[in-house]
């Protein structure tokens, strides 16, 4: 078991995301239906943001739910958008008083208007917050993200405001939801799946992923460290050797 004393302060991730991954699959261990997976994945929201706004993580974003998250069972889906009104309504005190932002990525349109209207408001209430920064990716895929930026490139060409030799990394990554973010340095993924899921995948070609079996109700404070200890001890080249490192 990892404590905070385990980890190296000066070398913290400035960004962490993370896909809340196993809230169904915990529910069925019980014998209950998939809602109450969701419902019990609160604690493991709430203990991972405390930690990670205590440790000095800059920016923490979580992936709550997924453009082809819509196509889940209409029942489930409306017990997931009750409980994230009641959730930001409840945790957004909680945010203040650890002096956290709230921010959010994805296609905010095509959420129901009492969400979106919860939201906005935490928004509000919380952006003057300078402790950390949590960003919620709702209705999100990385895939609808890049398609989006595209478009608004290509508006700004047909425009004459841009020209086509022009376009860079730095011109796609202002595009993107996450423009004016770091790209996360490390990735956690629970539930012991190994993929990706349609998550910023153009922010994260270089992150360091960590994997996890640990359903994501049982997550907790001390998972996270192991999570960032593990991190810490590896090796990041960036495409160059170790000797050019250590030189």
């Amino acid at each position: 078991m990892f404590s905070k004393e385990d980890i190296n302060l000066d070398a913290l991730p400035k960004h962490i995301a993370v896909i809340m991954d196993g809230n169904g699959r915990w529910a069925k261990m019980k014998g209950k239906i998939r809602t109450f997976g969701h419902e019990n994945g609160v604690k493991a929201v709430r203990d991972t943001v405390e930690a990670a706004a205590e440790l000095g993580v800059s920016y923490l974003t979580l992936y709550a739910f997924s453009t082809e998250n819509w196509n889940r069972p209409k029942y489930e889906i409306n017990a997931l958008m009750t409980l994230l009104v009641s959730t930001i309504s409840k945790e957004t005190k909680t945010l203040m008083d650890n002096n956290i932002r709230l921010e959010s990525i994805g296609d905010m349109s095509a959420l129901p208007k009492k969400c979106m209207k919860e939201l906005l408001e935490a928004k509000a209430k919380t952006a003057g917050n300078t402790r950390m920064t949590l960003v919620l990716a709702l209705s999100y895929s990385s895939r609808w993200e890049i398609k989006e930026a595209m478009q608004k490139i290509a508006i700004q060409v047909k425009s004459g405001e841009l020209q086509p030799e022009n376009i860079n990394e730095a011109t796609i990554a202002e595009n993107l939801n996450t423009a004016g973010m770091p790209d996360p340095e490390l990735l956690i993924r629970t539930s012991g799946e190994h993929r990706i899921s349609n998550f910023l995948l153009w922010q994260i070609s270089y992150a360091e992923l960590y994997f996890t079996d640990k359903l994501w109700p049982d997550f907790r404070r001390e998972d996270l460290y192991e999570a960032i200890v593990s991190y810490q001890r590896r090796e990041r080249r960036f495409g160059k050797t170790s000797e050019q490192l250590s030189a």
